[in-house]
């Protein structure tokens, strides 16, 4: 499946959630998500993500590994990935470890979920703030076939648009590229 996901900059983060909080129920939660490439960065350079994800909310606590294969297209960003739930978080990282993979970077995600119906689609938007960057984010996404992407992108406009952003509040600044700058900035390693 194809994780059709745009990504924007919120300038009233009060204003889109209380247009979210119209459409669904918020989940409010945490994450920990800490990312894992091979020793020469091969992953990376060929855009392909490797993530263990610990995933605190109200009343439980659950765990996913999650790889994010390279960009389907190329001005959204949108990726084929492949999630599956894990029983043991710190099984999961030994086993990413012991395969040779390295730890890259971990950070955490506050993020209220909202599921809902849109333009004949199961969506998820999910307003995201991140202690260590600047600025609230707004993530739409619907998973797809490859050959729905397009489609399922327009739609995915059209809710973010709904929610009032516009193509200039658009993003592609990965979380894990302005964590690891605000780090080099500050001469700090982990969050």
């Amino acid at each position: 499946m194809i994780e059709a996901e745009l990504k924007a900059r919120v300038h009233s983060p009060e204003e889109v959630m209380r247009r979210l909080d119209e459409l669904a129920v918020a989940r409010v939660e945490v994450y920990r998500d800490t990312y894992y490439d091979r020793p020469d960065g091969s992953l990376e350079k060929a855009d392909q993500e490797l993530r263990v994800r610990t995933v605190h909310g109200a009343d439980s606590t659950r765990t996913v590994l999650t790889f994010k294969d390279a960009a389907v297209d190329e001005k959204s960003g949108s990726k084929p990935e492949y999630e599956t739930g894990v029983e043991d978080a710190e099984a999961a990282h030994a086993i990413l470890r012991s395969l040779g993979h390295v730890e890259i970077i971990a950070f955490e995600k506050r993020c209220r979920n909202y599921e809902f119906q849109a333009r004949g689609r199961n969506m998820l938007a999910t307003l995201v703030r991140v202690p260590e960057i600047d600025g609230t984010f707004l993530e739409v996404e619907t998973l797809v076939d490859e050959h729905e992407t397009s489609a399922a992108l327009d739609d995915v406009r059209a809710v973010l648009a709904d929610l009032g952003t516009g193509p200039e509040d658009l993003t592609r600044e990965t979380y894990t590229g302005a964590v690891a700058k605000q780090r080099t900035l500050h001469g700090t390693r982990d969050g």
